[in-house]
């Protein structure tokens, strides 16, 4: 019998790359219903793993005796001192003025609101860095923990149509593309998501007695 966990996002995108990535690892990946994801979980943790073992253990409590992952992930900018950080996926809204948007919208302005800050400095370096943590938690409890990073820097405009969030801007120097002009191969086999998608599943055996 193949390993299932639960997903524990409402992210469209994050969901399309988890599904990918588990391929033929022998892991189904499953969305949490979406009943269990509302209310959401309040993300009020100072780092990504504060914030994944938040998600991860929460949403567990609502489905006892289930595995379930959540990761938390972003862009940390070295001129802009790391940010934004832990606020990526709602680094436009926290501007006076803006108010609460979803979707592809957020993205955009997002964006917009990271050039518009890069802008304002006179910086020679763009370096920054995708950081990914996941956790895995049965009943409330995390049994294991994976992080992933990938490094690149931020240009001056959005290329490629693939992905979501900063992809468009993110340029990785190994391969010359952003991550939005790669294909979900090479984006899994790079991202920061993919390391540490990839290391749950070696880890595996860690938690699948814990699954029966």
């Amino acid at each position: 019998m193949s390993l299932h966990l639960y997903a524990a996002t409402s992210n469209r995108g994050k969901l399309r790359e988890f599904k990918q990535m588990a391929g033929s690892a022998g892991v189904e990946i499953l969305p949490m219903p979406e009943n269990l994801l509302d209310p959401p979980m309040e993300e009020t943790g100072e780092t990504f793993s504060e914030n994944a073992r938040l998600k991860a253990e929460g949403y567990s409590l609502r489905s006892p005796g289930q595995l379930v992952f959540a990761d938390d992930s972003g862009l940390c900018v070295d001129a802009l001192n790391g940010a934004p950080g832990v606020h990526s996926a709602r680094y436009a809204t926290m501007e006076p003025g803006v108010f609460d948007v979803s979707g592809e919208s957020v993205d955009a302005m997002n964006n917009e609101r990271l050039l518009r800050e890069l802008a304002k400095r006179s910086i020679e370096s763009r370096k920054a860095k995708f950081v990914c943590v996941i956790a895995v938690a049965l009943d409330g409890k995390t049994l294991a923990e994976f992080i992933g990073e990938a490094e690149g820097e931020i240009i001056d405009g959005p290329r490629g149509t693939e992905g979501f969030g900063y992809d468009p801007l993110f340029y990785f120097p190994s391969l010359k593309k952003t991550f939005a002009e790669l294909s979900p191969i090479e984006k899994a086999n790079h991202s920061h998501r993919g390391a540490a998608f990839k290391a749950m599943l070696q880890k595996k055996e860690l938690f699948t007695a814990k699954a029966e």
